[in-house]
């Protein structure tokens, strides 16, 4: 089961009398995948939430946090995600999406996205163009470095998944940081077209009518710009690494300042 981090944060509300709702509420996790199937395929759908809104409200639910339906090679249980503001085709359409909201306000239940903003697919149109070239639009939009020589990785970070976080990259001749699988680039959290490029992505979702996020490894969204080595530990990990307290990569102040940002 993937290791999650991060926490949830209803970051406004659609009935300006009720900012506090959440505060109280009863949240039911959903993965889509494993919930309810209605066409037959195997895989649960968002159409198998929506049958089943009279359940949740049975249960008392208020809310209903949906883990990542986005589109994704599903390397990560679709915490890789290739294109922020669609739906995965197993999943179903926008038009289901949209029901679904629609519906579930009906049964007096909010719906909660997931949002992955630490990293994305390596497959995401976002880093096909930042490794085509050094010089291109997005070529600083995720963490490159050139490494040490012999093709050494810049530093001793290593991966919640095990190794090294570096991965050398063929078409840019560079390592690309990555907290978690090399397949999950981080995001340059230090750009201001980054950040705008995802607030624009959260305000598509907030005209959608959802009520809030849950936040995925919200505090990995800022490295050390210096690129310090980590302090080692005495212990190992279960990957044979010597363990790190990941002071440089973790909770740093500056998470603080871009999540107060979204508001912007």
């Amino acid at each position: 089961m993937r290791l999650i981090l991060g926490f949830l944060i209803a970051v406004w509300t659609l009935a300006a009398a009720d900012t506090t709702w959440w505060k109280n509420a009863v949240i039911y996790e959903i993965y889509p995948r494993s919930f309810a199937d209605t066409n037959g395929d195997g895989i649960g759908d968002l159409n198998g939430i929506t049958q089943h809104l009279d359940y949740l409200e049975s249960l008392g639910v208020d809310a209903i946090w949906i883990t990542p339906f986005y589109p994704s090679p599903q390397v990560d249980f679709g915490y890789d995600i290739s294109d922020y503001q669609a739906i995965d085709p197993q999943y179903g359409t926008m038009a289901d999406f949209d029901r679904l909201v629609a519906e579930a306000a009906k049964h007096h239940i909010r719906i909660i996205d997931d949002l992955v903003l630490n990293h994305t697919s390596d497959k995401h149109a976002w880093f096909t163009e930042s490794r085509s070239s050094r010089t291109n639009p997005k070529a600083d939009w995720y963490m490159w470095n050139d490494g040490k020589p012999n093709r050494q990785p810049p530093n001793n970070w290593l991966s919640l998944f095990g190794h090294s976080a570096w991965q050398w990259d063929t078409p840019r001749n560079q390592f690309y940081y990555h907290e978690f699988y090399k397949e999950q680039p981080d995001l340059n959290w230090r750009n201001r077209q980054v950040r705008d490029a995802v607030y624009d992505m959260v305000r598509f979702w907030m005209k959608k009518g959802v009520a809030g996020f849950r936040l995925d490894a919200i505090t990995t969204l800022f490295e050390d710009p210096q690129l310090r080595d980590e302090p080692t530990l005495a212990a190992v990990n279960a990957f044979g690494d010597k363990q790190v307290n990941r002071q440089y990569t973790d909770n740093l102040p500056e998470v603080h300042d871009g999540s107060a940002n979204c508001a912007e």
